[in-house]
């Protein structure tokens, strides 16, 4: 009987914790401020909350998102105001009969009565502007469309709360006006200055019920001109290889780069841009060219497309840089595709170069391995990618090896789990290798070049024995081959006729 009750008490918790969640009186909202930092791709949402804590010894915050705004995000990251090392958060999953999305916030130190603490939460968002309108003649302007709630969701009540909304440029044609608020604004709903719209403040905004987001929640949008073209890349595959032999680490990308802004409108006119490309007034949402940020003491770097070699491309070479030394160098490649990328259009090329092993790799001495740092991407400015496969190709008769991705903190399989390490090794055998070399592959989806920026492997590799195996081997094939021929030029091949002799 009594696990019976047990087993009740347990289901009557578990279907009643979605509505416990949205109710919680252990913390108040004194104020929200939400910044957001348009571009094209990329969206950067920071909002910042002033908590106080009106219960002794609370731990646990908070946060929701609602459904729109889930979907466009693709990554979480808290903070405590001031410091920058993360705090650890969970992600609770969507409530249902709400369209919320809550995270839960575990704070640096228990928080007595009256207690405060400010936690800013950054997140990035993906695909969250679209152009307005879809198509643009060769010479319009790119004018992009960017929607969001207007009120911050909480599961408490908030005393004051803004959005700031921040434009790349002060050209914004439109903008929303809320409606039906007229309880929560003091002066005015909406303000302009500049570059930046400020809805709000709007004072005692309630908790994220079902009542309060049918009634008072409602989509504001901004309209703005966005003076970049808006790029995705739909595919990258990056093939790295490690080769201690050569002291050398090898890097080939195959990009799939497509133009996310306004469709062109029309034919494309080459006399058109060509005056446009001399004056120096090329349309924003046409993309002529690429600068492209490469490791410092970049060799052998090449550019070519389906058709062939591309030599409008420039590298601007650095040396590489000593290590420990806090100094951020790139070398610099300026490349043009073969046809300038309006709206719509995709362009497909292959990048590669080398660096230096030395920059990027080190020696544990403690353990006996090395640990090499592969970056995962190229920085193409301004984009998302959508899919990505980076391979890593690691020295003959690697073993023992083990990965980390240097990432900000994801978000859960509820939402779009930007990195996923696949386990499955690969094992490759090239000329007068002794033993296969294996590889490692990570899959990743959804992400941005400040997302994920390296990916650490460690392993190590056979002894001395081993290491010298294959020039022994080769030396003894090479010393059989100068037998055979040496024994085969001491045979009498001619036939001996007996007759012939005298």
């Amino acid at each position: 009987m009594l696990r019976r009750w047990q087993t009740f008490s347990l289901l009557l918790a578990s279907s009643l914790l979605p509505s416990f969640s949205l109710a919680g009186p252990a913390f108040e909202n004194t104020a929200i401020v939400r910044s957001i930092e348009l571009g094209g791709s990329l969206v950067h949402v920071t909002t910042t909350y002033a908590v106080k804590a009106l219960e002794p010894g609370q731990t646990i915050y908070h946060i929701a998102l609602g459904k729109d705004e889930k979907e466009k995000t693709s990554w979480v990251e808290a903070k405590v105001k001031g410091q920058t090392r993360p705090l650890e958060i969970v992600d609770l999953g969507e409530r249902e009969t709400r369209d919320v999305h809550e995270f839960a916030v575990t704070l640096p130190k228990k928080l007595a009565v009256n207690g405060t603490i400010n936690i800013v939460l950054e997140t990035s968002q993906t695909h969250a502007t679209h152009p307005y309108p879809a198509y643009a003649a060769q010479t319009d302007p790119q004018l992009l469309k960017y929607d969001t709630d207007l009120f911050v969701l909480s599961p408490y009540t908030t005393l004051v709360q803004r959005t700031k909304v921040k434009s790349p440029s002060a050209d914004i044609p439109s903008h929303s006006t809320p409606d039906g608020i007229d309880e929560f604004v003091g002066e005015a709903s909406v303000t302009k200055s500049g570059a930046t719209i400020t809805y709000g403040p709007y004072h005692n905004v309630g908790t994220s019920t079902t009542e309060f987001l049918s009634k008072y929640q409602q989509p504001v949008s901004v309209h703005y001109n966005y003076g970049h073209p808006v790029l995705e890349i739909t595919k990258l595959r990056r093939a790295a290889e490690i080769s201690h032999w050569g002291s050398n680490l090898n890097v080939e990308d195959k990009i799939d780069l497509h133009n996310a802004g306004p469709v062109l409108k029309g034919q494309f006119s080459r006399l058109e841009y060509q005056s446009q490309n001399y004056f120096g007034r090329v349309s924003p949402h046409i993309l002529s060219g690429l600068t492209l940020h490469l490791p410092p003491g970049v060799t052998s770097a090449y550019f070519y497309d389906l058709n062939g070699n591309v030599s409008t491309s420039h590298l601007r070479r650095v040396p590489s840089v000593p290590k420990g030394s806090k100094a951020v160098q790139y070398s610099i490649l300026e490349m043009r595709p073969r046809y300038p990328l309006f709206g719509g259009w995709n362009y497909s090329f292959t990048l590669g170069f080398d660096t230096p092993l030395q920059d990027s790799a080190s020696w544990d001495a403690a353990n006996g391995r090395y640990i090499v740092g592969v970056p995962v991407m190229t920085y193409v400015p301004g984009s998302v990618v959508d899919e990505a496969e980076i391979k890593i190709i690691l020295p003959e008769g690697a073993t023992t090896i083990s990965t980390h991705v240097s990432y900000k903190v994801p978000l859960s399989a509820h939402l779009k789990k930007p990195i996923a390490l696949a386990n499955a090794h690969a094992l490759y055998r090239y000329y007068l290798d002794y033993t296969e070399s294996p590889d490692m592959r990570l899959r990743v989806a959804n992400f941005s070049f400040d997302l994920a920026s390296r990916m650490i492997v460690q392993y190590k590799r056979f002894g001395y024995v081993q290491t010298f195996q294959r020039d022994g081997e080769l030396t003894g094939h090479v010393g059989i081959l100068f037998v055979l021929v040496t024994g085969c030029r001491r045979i009498e091949a001619k036939t001996y006729d007996p007759c012939c002799s005298i």
